[in-house]
Protein backbone atom coordinates (compact mmCIF):
# COMPACT_ATOMS: atom_id res chain seq x y z
CA UNK A 1 0.00 0.00 0.00
CA UNK A 2 1.18 3.72 -1.01
CA UNK A 3 1.77 6.62 1.66
CA UNK A 4 -0.38 9.43 0.02
CA UNK A 5 1.97 11.74 1.74
CA UNK A 6 4.35 10.35 -1.14
CA UNK A 7 1.95 10.54 -3.93
CA UNK A 8 1.37 13.68 -3.22
CA UNK A 9 4.45 15.42 -3.31
CA UNK A 10 5.49 14.57 -6.18
CA UNK A 11 2.24 13.66 -8.57
CA UNK A 12 4.17 14.03 -12.08
CA UNK A 13 6.49 11.24 -11.07
CA UNK A 14 4.23 9.39 -9.44
CA UNK A 15 1.87 9.23 -13.00
CA UNK A 16 4.98 8.48 -14.98
CA UNK A 17 6.09 5.83 -12.21
CA UNK A 18 2.62 4.10 -12.87
CA UNK A 19 3.05 4.21 -16.53
CA UNK A 20 6.16 2.87 -16.44
CA UNK A 21 4.08 -0.60 -14.73
CA UNK A 22 1.56 0.12 -17.91
CA UNK A 23 -0.97 1.39 -14.85
CA UNK A 24 -3.84 3.77 -15.90
CA UNK A 25 -5.40 5.59 -13.24
CA UNK A 26 -6.52 9.14 -12.68
CA UNK A 27 -4.17 10.07 -9.65
CA UNK A 28 -6.19 13.31 -9.71
CA UNK A 29 -8.94 12.03 -8.58
CA UNK A 30 -7.82 10.55 -5.57
CA UNK A 31 -5.92 13.13 -4.59
CA UNK A 32 -8.91 15.65 -4.75
CA UNK A 33 -10.70 13.24 -2.63
CA UNK A 34 -7.95 13.04 0.07
CA UNK A 35 -7.52 16.45 0.04
CA UNK A 36 -11.65 16.56 0.74
CA UNK A 37 -11.48 13.73 3.23
CA UNK A 38 -7.98 15.80 5.33
CA UNK A 39 -10.42 19.26 4.90
CA UNK A 40 -13.09 17.61 6.69
CA UNK A 41 -11.50 15.49 9.52
CA UNK A 42 -10.00 19.10 10.08
CA UNK A 43 -13.80 20.16 10.59
CA UNK A 44 -15.18 17.47 12.34
CA UNK A 45 -12.36 17.60 14.62
CA UNK A 46 -12.67 21.60 15.35
CA UNK A 47 -16.52 20.80 15.64
CA UNK A 48 -16.00 17.76 18.30
CA UNK A 49 -13.90 19.90 20.24
CA UNK A 50 -16.08 22.52 20.53
CA UNK A 51 -18.56 19.76 21.58
CA UNK A 52 -16.42 18.88 24.20
CA UNK A 53 -16.14 22.14 25.47
CA UNK A 54 -19.95 22.64 25.36
CA UNK A 55 -20.44 19.73 27.69
CA UNK A 56 -18.15 20.66 30.23
CA UNK A 57 -20.01 23.88 30.33
CA UNK A 58 -23.37 22.44 30.31
CA UNK A 59 -22.20 20.61 33.41
CA UNK A 60 -21.06 23.74 35.53
CA UNK A 61 -24.06 25.32 34.36
CA UNK A 62 -25.89 22.47 35.51
CA UNK A 63 -23.82 22.31 39.01
CA UNK A 64 -24.57 26.09 39.60
CA UNK A 65 -28.66 25.33 38.67
CA UNK A 66 -28.46 27.72 35.47
CA UNK A 67 -30.73 26.59 32.30
CA UNK A 68 -28.82 24.76 29.82
CA UNK A 69 -31.52 23.34 27.98
CA UNK A 70 -30.41 26.59 24.78
CA UNK A 71 -27.33 25.00 24.97
CA UNK A 72 -28.19 21.32 24.85
CA UNK A 73 -30.49 21.61 22.34
CA UNK A 74 -27.55 23.43 19.96
CA UNK A 75 -24.96 20.76 20.75
CA UNK A 76 -27.91 18.40 19.59
CA UNK A 77 -27.69 19.81 16.25
CA UNK A 78 -24.15 20.11 16.51
CA UNK A 79 -24.15 15.63 17.15
CA UNK A 80 -26.05 15.58 14.00
CA UNK A 81 -23.48 17.16 11.84
CA UNK A 82 -20.82 15.46 13.14
CA UNK A 83 -22.68 12.22 12.57
CA UNK A 84 -23.23 13.72 8.98
CA UNK A 85 -19.67 14.26 8.70
CA UNK A 86 -18.47 11.33 10.34
CA UNK A 87 -20.02 9.05 7.92
CA UNK A 88 -18.92 11.36 4.90
CA UNK A 89 -15.49 10.57 6.17
CA UNK A 90 -15.81 7.06 6.48
CA UNK A 91 -17.54 6.38 2.74
CA UNK A 92 -14.09 8.63 1.34
CA UNK A 93 -11.66 6.42 3.45
CA UNK A 94 -13.61 3.13 2.06
CA UNK A 95 -13.06 4.07 -1.43
CA UNK A 96 -9.68 5.64 -0.87
CA UNK A 97 -8.73 2.49 0.72
CA UNK A 98 -10.21 0.25 -1.91
CA UNK A 99 -7.72 2.35 -4.67
CA UNK A 100 -4.92 1.95 -2.89
CA UNK A 101 -5.09 -2.02 -2.30
CA UNK A 102 -5.30 -2.32 -5.95
CA UNK A 103 -2.24 -0.06 -6.92
CA UNK A 104 1.15 -1.62 -7.49
CA UNK A 105 4.04 -0.86 -5.98
CA UNK A 106 6.24 1.77 -7.69
CA UNK A 107 9.54 0.58 -8.85
CA UNK A 108 13.02 1.62 -7.50
CA UNK A 109 15.04 4.41 -9.33
CA UNK A 110 17.37 1.30 -10.60
CA UNK A 111 14.72 -0.38 -12.00
CA UNK A 112 15.26 -0.80 -16.30
CA UNK A 113 12.19 1.07 -17.93
CA UNK A 114 11.02 -1.46 -20.32
CA UNK A 115 7.56 -3.06 -21.64
CA UNK A 116 7.66 -6.23 -20.68
CA UNK A 117 9.97 -9.32 -20.27
CA UNK A 118 11.63 -8.74 -23.71
CA UNK A 119 13.03 -5.49 -22.07
CA UNK A 120 14.74 -7.52 -18.93
CA UNK A 121 18.45 -7.10 -18.54
CA UNK A 122 20.58 -10.06 -17.79
CA UNK A 123 22.68 -9.04 -14.85
CA UNK A 124 24.71 -12.12 -14.86
CA UNK A 125 25.56 -15.97 -16.18
CA UNK A 126 26.90 -18.55 -14.09
CA UNK A 127 27.98 -21.91 -15.41
CA UNK A 128 27.97 -23.31 -19.15
CA UNK A 129 24.95 -24.93 -20.59
CA UNK A 130 25.88 -28.78 -21.71
CA UNK A 131 27.06 -30.26 -25.28
CA UNK A 132 24.51 -33.30 -25.21
CA UNK A 133 26.02 -36.02 -28.01
CA UNK A 134 22.53 -37.62 -28.05
CA UNK A 135 18.89 -36.36 -28.51
CA UNK A 136 17.46 -34.15 -25.37
CA UNK A 137 14.30 -35.35 -23.78
CA UNK A 138 12.12 -33.01 -21.86
CA UNK A 139 11.61 -33.62 -18.33
CA UNK A 140 8.05 -35.23 -18.98
CA UNK A 141 9.36 -38.20 -21.36
CA UNK A 142 12.40 -38.83 -18.99
CA UNK A 143 9.91 -38.85 -15.89
CA UNK A 144 7.64 -41.53 -17.45
CA UNK A 145 10.34 -43.55 -18.84
CA UNK A 146 12.17 -43.65 -15.39
CA UNK A 147 8.33 -44.18 -14.05
CA UNK A 148 8.72 -41.15 -11.75
CA UNK A 149 6.41 -38.83 -13.06
CA UNK A 150 2.94 -39.80 -14.08
CA UNK A 151 0.79 -36.79 -15.37
CA UNK A 152 -2.17 -39.39 -16.52
CA UNK A 153 -2.36 -40.61 -12.45
CA UNK A 154 -2.48 -37.29 -11.16
CA UNK A 155 -5.52 -36.05 -13.47
CA UNK A 156 -7.40 -39.62 -12.45
CA UNK A 157 -6.97 -38.08 -8.71
CA UNK A 158 -7.42 -34.76 -9.14
CA UNK A 159 -7.58 -32.89 -12.43
CA UNK A 160 -5.06 -31.48 -14.85
CA UNK A 161 -2.18 -29.70 -13.73
CA UNK A 162 -1.76 -31.56 -10.49
CA UNK A 163 1.76 -33.89 -9.68
CA UNK A 164 2.54 -37.09 -8.89
CA UNK A 165 5.85 -38.26 -8.35
CA UNK A 166 6.85 -41.89 -7.25
CA UNK A 167 9.76 -43.48 -6.08
CA UNK A 168 13.04 -42.04 -6.48
CA UNK A 169 10.80 -39.16 -7.96
CA UNK A 170 9.42 -38.63 -4.57
CA UNK A 171 12.63 -38.79 -2.90
CA UNK A 172 14.02 -36.42 -5.35
CA UNK A 173 11.18 -33.69 -3.62
CA UNK A 174 12.26 -34.40 -0.26
CA UNK A 175 15.27 -34.29 -0.40
CA UNK A 176 15.46 -31.43 -2.47
CA UNK A 177 13.28 -29.73 0.39
CA UNK A 178 15.73 -30.86 3.05
CA UNK A 179 18.77 -29.71 1.12
CA UNK A 180 17.91 -25.93 0.25
CA UNK A 181 16.52 -25.56 4.21
CA UNK A 182 19.52 -26.74 5.51
CA UNK A 183 21.48 -24.41 3.38
CA UNK A 184 19.72 -21.78 4.18
CA UNK A 185 19.69 -22.32 7.77
CA UNK A 186 23.28 -23.25 8.02
CA UNK A 187 24.95 -20.89 5.28
CA UNK A 188 22.08 -18.24 4.95
CA UNK A 189 21.25 -17.73 8.67
CA UNK A 190 17.46 -18.16 8.03
CA UNK A 191 15.32 -19.48 10.80
CA UNK A 192 13.00 -22.41 9.35
CA UNK A 193 9.16 -22.15 9.50
CA UNK A 194 6.32 -24.38 9.75
CA UNK A 195 3.73 -22.38 8.71
CA UNK A 196 0.19 -23.33 8.45
CA UNK A 197 -1.32 -23.50 5.09
CA UNK A 198 -4.41 -21.97 4.87
CA UNK A 199 -4.48 -18.29 6.14
CA UNK A 200 -7.42 -15.73 6.53
CA UNK A 201 -8.49 -12.71 4.42
CA UNK A 202 -6.15 -10.17 6.24
CA UNK A 203 -2.75 -12.03 5.66
CA UNK A 204 -3.55 -12.21 2.13
CA UNK A 205 -4.54 -8.71 1.91
CA UNK A 206 -1.44 -8.06 4.01
CA UNK A 207 1.17 -9.77 1.57
CA UNK A 208 -0.78 -8.09 -1.46
CA UNK A 209 -2.55 -11.29 -3.01
CA UNK A 210 -6.06 -9.46 -2.51
CA UNK A 211 -7.99 -7.78 -4.10
CA UNK A 212 -5.27 -7.80 -6.95
CA UNK A 213 -4.78 -11.62 -7.26
CA UNK A 214 -8.82 -13.18 -5.95
CA UNK A 215 -9.47 -15.20 -9.34
CA UNK A 216 -5.54 -16.91 -8.60
CA UNK A 217 -6.56 -17.95 -4.82
CA UNK A 218 -8.68 -21.11 -3.87
CA UNK A 219 -10.52 -19.85 -1.42
CA UNK A 220 -12.72 -22.16 0.74
CA UNK A 221 -15.82 -20.48 1.72
CA UNK A 222 -17.14 -21.90 4.67
CA UNK A 223 -14.16 -21.24 6.51
CA UNK A 224 -13.27 -18.11 5.04
CA UNK A 225 -9.54 -19.52 4.64
CA UNK A 226 -7.22 -19.29 1.88
CA UNK A 227 -4.92 -22.20 0.13
CA UNK A 228 -1.40 -20.24 0.36
CA UNK A 229 -0.44 -19.57 -2.98
CA UNK A 230 3.16 -19.31 -1.81
CA UNK A 231 4.64 -19.40 1.88
CA UNK A 232 5.31 -15.85 1.51
CA UNK A 233 2.05 -14.95 2.55
CA UNK A 234 1.83 -16.78 6.19
CA UNK A 235 5.28 -15.40 6.67
CA UNK A 236 5.17 -12.00 5.90
CA UNK A 237 2.07 -11.67 8.12
CA UNK A 238 3.64 -13.92 11.33
CA UNK A 239 4.64 -10.13 12.65
CA UNK A 240 1.25 -8.26 11.31
CA UNK A 241 0.26 -5.21 13.79
CA UNK A 242 3.46 -5.59 15.53
CA UNK A 243 6.08 -3.16 16.48
CA UNK A 244 9.51 -4.67 16.22
CA UNK A 245 12.51 -3.48 17.94
CA UNK A 246 15.73 -2.41 15.64
CA UNK A 247 17.65 -4.76 17.48
CA UNK A 248 15.47 -7.49 16.31
CA UNK A 249 16.18 -6.57 12.46
CA UNK A 250 17.20 -8.07 10.43
CA UNK A 251 14.62 -11.59 10.81
CA UNK A 252 14.96 -13.95 8.00
CA UNK A 253 12.79 -16.97 7.68
CA UNK A 254 12.51 -19.69 5.32
CA UNK A 255 9.79 -22.16 5.13
CA UNK A 256 9.03 -25.60 2.61
CA UNK A 257 5.47 -25.99 2.25
CA UNK A 258 2.66 -26.33 -0.65
CA UNK A 259 1.26 -23.56 -2.69
CA UNK A 260 -1.75 -23.31 -4.70
CA UNK A 261 -2.64 -21.37 -7.52
CA UNK A 262 -5.64 -21.64 -10.23
CA UNK A 263 -3.64 -19.95 -12.69
CA UNK A 264 -6.33 -17.99 -14.04
CA UNK A 265 -4.98 -16.48 -17.60
CA UNK A 266 -2.51 -19.01 -18.18
CA UNK A 267 -4.17 -21.65 -19.99
CA UNK A 268 -2.24 -23.14 -22.84
CA UNK A 269 1.03 -22.63 -21.00
CA UNK A 270 3.82 -24.84 -20.14
CA UNK A 271 0.75 -27.29 -19.60
CA UNK A 272 3.07 -30.27 -20.69
CA UNK A 273 4.45 -31.66 -16.88
CA UNK A 274 5.48 -29.94 -13.85
CA UNK A 275 6.27 -26.24 -14.68
CA UNK A 276 3.16 -24.74 -14.49
CA UNK A 277 0.83 -26.69 -12.10
CA UNK A 278 -2.02 -26.05 -9.39
CA UNK A 279 -0.30 -27.26 -6.55
CA UNK A 280 3.66 -27.46 -6.45
CA UNK A 281 5.97 -26.60 -3.57
CA UNK A 282 8.84 -23.94 -2.67
CA UNK A 283 11.82 -23.39 -0.11
CA UNK A 284 10.69 -19.81 0.69
CA UNK A 285 12.76 -16.83 1.68
CA UNK A 286 11.42 -13.78 3.34
CA UNK A 287 13.55 -10.71 5.36
CA UNK A 288 12.11 -8.23 7.54
CA UNK A 289 14.64 -5.19 7.50
CA UNK A 290 15.27 -1.52 7.60
CA UNK A 291 14.76 0.67 4.89
CA UNK A 292 18.66 1.58 4.71
CA UNK A 293 19.65 -1.75 4.65
CA UNK A 294 17.03 -3.76 2.57
CA UNK A 295 18.62 -3.04 -1.48
CA UNK A 296 22.02 -4.56 -0.04
CA UNK A 297 19.68 -7.26 1.77
CA UNK A 298 18.29 -7.99 -1.90
CA UNK A 299 21.56 -8.88 -3.51
CA UNK A 300 22.07 -10.81 -0.61
CA UNK A 301 18.48 -12.59 -0.87
CA UNK A 302 20.02 -13.35 -4.66
CA UNK A 303 22.98 -15.00 -3.68
CA UNK A 304 21.23 -17.15 -1.27
CA UNK A 305 19.27 -18.31 -4.31
CA UNK A 306 22.11 -18.74 -6.33
CA UNK A 307 23.83 -20.90 -3.78
CA UNK A 308 21.39 -23.78 -4.81
CA UNK A 309 22.10 -23.73 -7.81
CA UNK A 310 25.16 -23.25 -8.01
CA UNK A 311 26.14 -26.62 -5.48
CA UNK A 312 23.48 -28.99 -7.89
CA UNK A 313 25.95 -27.09 -10.68
CA UNK A 314 23.42 -26.20 -13.11
CA UNK A 315 24.15 -23.24 -15.07
CA UNK A 316 21.42 -20.48 -14.96
CA UNK A 317 21.10 -16.36 -15.31
CA UNK A 318 20.23 -13.34 -13.33
CA UNK A 319 17.90 -10.94 -14.96
CA UNK A 320 16.72 -7.52 -13.70
CA UNK A 321 13.17 -7.03 -14.57
CA UNK A 322 11.85 -3.96 -16.50
CA UNK A 323 8.75 -1.80 -14.83
CA UNK A 324 6.38 -3.70 -17.26
CA UNK A 325 7.68 -7.09 -15.79
CA UNK A 326 7.55 -6.13 -12.27
CA UNK A 327 5.42 -7.92 -9.89
CA UNK A 328 2.26 -6.50 -8.07
CA UNK A 329 4.41 -5.93 -4.63
CA UNK A 330 7.75 -5.50 -6.00
CA UNK A 331 9.72 -2.13 -6.26
CA UNK A 332 12.04 -4.22 -7.47
CA UNK A 333 13.33 -8.01 -8.87
CA UNK A 334 15.93 -9.96 -9.65
CA UNK A 335 14.25 -13.22 -11.11
CA UNK A 336 16.87 -16.18 -11.25
CA UNK A 337 16.23 -18.61 -14.23
CA UNK A 338 18.00 -22.10 -14.81
CA UNK A 339 18.97 -23.21 -18.22
CA UNK A 340 16.12 -25.64 -19.67
CA UNK A 341 17.64 -28.30 -22.62
CA UNK A 342 14.80 -29.16 -23.98
CA UNK A 343 13.97 -25.57 -24.50
CA UNK A 344 17.02 -24.28 -25.37
CA UNK A 345 15.95 -21.59 -23.09
CA UNK A 346 16.41 -20.34 -19.64
CA UNK A 347 13.80 -20.60 -17.41
CA UNK A 348 12.49 -18.61 -14.32
CA UNK A 349 13.03 -21.01 -11.24
CA UNK A 350 13.24 -17.94 -8.51
CA UNK A 351 12.09 -14.67 -8.33
CA UNK A 352 13.36 -12.40 -5.91
CA UNK A 353 12.04 -8.72 -4.51
CA UNK A 354 12.49 -6.30 -2.24
CA UNK A 355 8.90 -4.84 -1.45
CA UNK A 356 10.35 -1.71 0.33
CA UNK A 357 7.19 -0.56 2.76
CA UNK A 358 4.24 -2.25 0.50
CA UNK A 359 3.62 -5.03 2.36
CA UNK A 360 4.10 -3.67 6.05
CA UNK A 361 2.03 -0.76 5.12
CA UNK A 362 -0.89 -3.38 4.68
CA UNK A 363 -0.23 -5.36 7.65
CA UNK A 364 1.27 -2.79 9.98
CA UNK A 365 4.63 -4.21 10.38
CA UNK A 366 6.87 -1.60 11.85
CA UNK A 367 9.99 -1.19 13.72
CA UNK A 368 11.32 1.00 16.54
CA UNK A 369 14.27 2.79 15.73
CA UNK A 370 17.03 3.36 18.82
CA UNK A 371 17.18 5.89 20.83
CA UNK A 372 13.10 6.17 21.28
CA UNK A 373 12.67 7.88 17.98
CA UNK A 374 9.09 7.18 15.98
CA UNK A 375 8.33 3.71 14.76
CA UNK A 376 8.95 3.40 11.74
CA UNK A 377 7.55 0.74 8.76
CA UNK A 378 9.86 -2.34 7.60
CA UNK A 379 10.95 -3.33 4.78
CA UNK A 380 9.71 -7.06 3.50
CA UNK A 381 11.71 -8.95 0.87
CA UNK A 382 10.96 -12.35 -0.36
CA UNK A 383 12.14 -14.99 -2.70
CA UNK A 384 12.46 -18.75 -3.56
CA UNK A 385 15.06 -20.52 -2.43
CA UNK A 386 13.92 -22.33 -4.97
CA UNK A 387 10.93 -23.65 -6.45
CA UNK A 388 11.37 -27.45 -6.34
CA UNK A 389 9.40 -28.63 -9.33
CA UNK A 390 11.13 -26.64 -11.23
CA UNK A 391 14.36 -27.86 -10.08
CA UNK A 392 13.73 -31.64 -10.75
CA UNK A 393 12.90 -30.30 -14.16
CA UNK A 394 15.91 -28.63 -14.31
CA UNK A 395 17.92 -31.87 -12.91
CA UNK A 396 16.24 -34.55 -15.09
CA UNK A 397 17.33 -32.47 -18.11
CA UNK A 398 20.51 -31.62 -17.32
CA UNK A 399 21.83 -34.65 -16.01
CA UNK A 400 20.25 -37.00 -18.29
CA UNK A 401 22.59 -39.80 -19.73
CA UNK A 402 22.26 -41.64 -23.48
CA UNK A 403 21.15 -44.66 -21.73
CA UNK A 404 18.11 -43.17 -20.41
CA UNK A 405 19.59 -42.84 -16.49
CA UNK A 406 19.27 -39.68 -14.87
CA UNK A 407 22.95 -38.78 -12.53
CA UNK A 408 22.13 -37.10 -9.03
CA UNK A 409 24.91 -34.45 -8.53
CA UNK A 410 27.58 -34.94 -5.87
CA UNK A 411 25.43 -32.12 -3.26
CA UNK A 412 22.34 -34.15 -3.25
CA UNK A 413 23.41 -37.57 -2.73
CA UNK A 414 24.08 -37.15 0.39
CA UNK A 415 20.56 -36.52 1.11
CA UNK A 416 19.49 -39.42 -1.36
CA UNK A 417 20.93 -42.26 0.76
CA UNK A 418 24.15 -41.65 -1.53
CA UNK A 419 21.88 -42.80 -4.69
CA UNK A 420 24.03 -41.88 -7.92
CA UNK A 421 22.24 -42.49 -10.29
CA UNK A 422 17.96 -42.86 -11.58
CA UNK A 423 17.64 -46.10 -13.65
CA UNK A 424 14.86 -46.97 -15.40
CA UNK A 425 15.68 -50.45 -15.52
CA UNK A 426 14.90 -50.68 -11.76
CA UNK A 427 11.22 -50.98 -9.98
CA UNK A 428 10.02 -47.69 -9.00
CA UNK A 429 10.06 -48.19 -5.17
CA UNK A 430 13.73 -49.65 -5.23
CA UNK A 431 15.71 -46.34 -6.60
Amino acid sequence: MHDLSKLRKDPDRTRAEFSARKVTFDLDDLLDRDEIRRTLIQQVDTLKARRNEAGKKIGEMKKSGEDADGIIADMGKLGLKIEGIDAELKDLHAGIQADLLGLPNLPHKSVPVGRDETENIVARTWGEPRDFDFKVLDHVDLGEALRIIDPGRAAKVSGARFPAQFGAGAVLERALAAFMLDLARDEGDYLEVLTPFLVLPESMEGSGQLPKFAEEAFFIEKDSLYLIPTSEVPLVNLHRGEILGEGDLPIRYCAYTPCFRREAGSYGKDTRGIIRVHQFTKCELVWYTTPETSYQALETLVTDAERVLQRLELPYQVVSLCTGDLGFAAAKTYDVEVWLPSQQRYREISSCSNCEDFQARRAEIRYRPHEGKKARFVHTLNGSGLAIGRTIVALLENYQEANGTVTIPDALRPYMDGLEKIDPLKRPGAQ
